[in-house]
């Protein structure tokens, strides 16, 4: 038995991501934090291992669907949440371990959506078999395509997310050395740490502009450069503000329907209460609704971005003139 696994709070804070996903955070985390402790502690089970028999559960559970009856719908249903319990622990058991590994993060995100395949083409074929409703076939067809759509899109939005970052980085950069300024921080990184981070801004806003003083700092604080490329989406949706706060206290990220909750309504709610077309297909809407918000966001964002850079450009006009 290993002695050097900490406390079970320690775990939950080096195991645990800071934004989640909310059936994650409140259906999953709960079971597979302890066990992840269990595991680290008393076995020399490998995150790799753990990847392998989430898939194995998942194919399980695609064999119980495929049977049709609503008793094997509930079979498939359990199977599957417990294949996704093992599939948020490998990733815990590798950062509380420090086992991680690159082929490691690969092979989960190909088995994720080998098995997504499987479980679909398993529990739509089940209910054609079933019933003899020809919308089961384009209901595994929509689910394989959503879920692939939306880890695509999830992929494209952070390359370009992470090109915008560096982009300014790089425009800072020689501004900073020339300068002195202090360091660069983006809005979006310090709203992880401190939720409370945008509200705060407004509050500071609304004392200044009604001639509230602020506290005297006993020693001048250099504070970093903020860049927001979430601006204008946050001023054209106000209420996101508290929203988000309010989540993210619980560690549980805006995107409410993300991958995860779609596979769960699918693979889930859907045979748990019988109702496997009418849970895809409300299941699909709402990813797709999700999806598309975030588009329109990255959207306003690239807008930000275009008014940084050409305010980074006004200010060499000043400095030159």
């Amino acid at each position: 038995m290993r002695r050097d696994i900490p406390p079970l709070d320690e775990v939950r804070r080096i195991t645990q991501k800071k934004r989640d996903a909310w059936w994650t955070v409140l259906l999953v985390d709960p079971v597979a934090t302890p066990l992840v402790r269990l595991t680290a502690m008393r076995t020399r089970i490998t995150p790799n291992q753990i990847t392998w028999g989430a898939f194995l559960l998942g194919l399980g559970s695609a064999a119980f669907f495929a049977l049709g009856d609503w008793q094997w719908l509930i079979a498939g249903a359990v199977v599957y949440h417990l294949s996704f319990i093992l599939d948020c622990m490998d990733g815990k058991v590798a950062r509380l371990t420090g086992t991680g590994s690159v082929f490691g993060a690969w092979l989960d995100f190909v088995f994720d959506r080998i098995r997504v395949m499987a479980c679909a083409v398993a529990l739509m074929w089940g209910q054609y078999d079933r019933t003899g409703e020809s919308l089961y076939i384009w209901a595994a067809v929509a689910v394989v395509g959503l879920d692939t759509l939306r880890y695509i899109n999830s992929l494209e939005i952070f390359k370009i997310r992470h090109s915008m970052r560096k982009q300014i980085k790089v425009r800072l950069k020689a501004a900073r050395r020339a300068e002195n300024q202090a360091e660069l921080a983006f809005m979006e990184d310090l709203l992880r740490d401190n939720p409370e981070a945008d509200v705060e801004q407004d509050l500071q806003k609304a004392r200044s502009e009604a001639g509230i003083p602020e506290a005297p700092e006993v020693a001048p604080v250099v504070k970093p450069q903020v860049i927001d490329l979430h601006q204008e989406f946050r001023h054209k949706f106000p209420a996101y503000l508290r929203a988000r706060s309010f989540l993210l206290r619980h560690r549980i990220r805006t995107h409410l329907v993300s991958g995860i909750e779609f596979q769960m309504g699918v693979f889930m709610i859907g045979p748990l209460f019988d109702v496997v077309l009418p849970a895809t297909i409300v299941s699909g809407a709402l990813l797709l609704v999700f999806e598309l918000a975030i588009i329109y966001k990255l959207l306003l964002s690239t807008r930000d971005f275009t008014r940084t850079i050409d305010s980074f450009e006004e200010r060499k006009v000043v400095a030159a003139a």
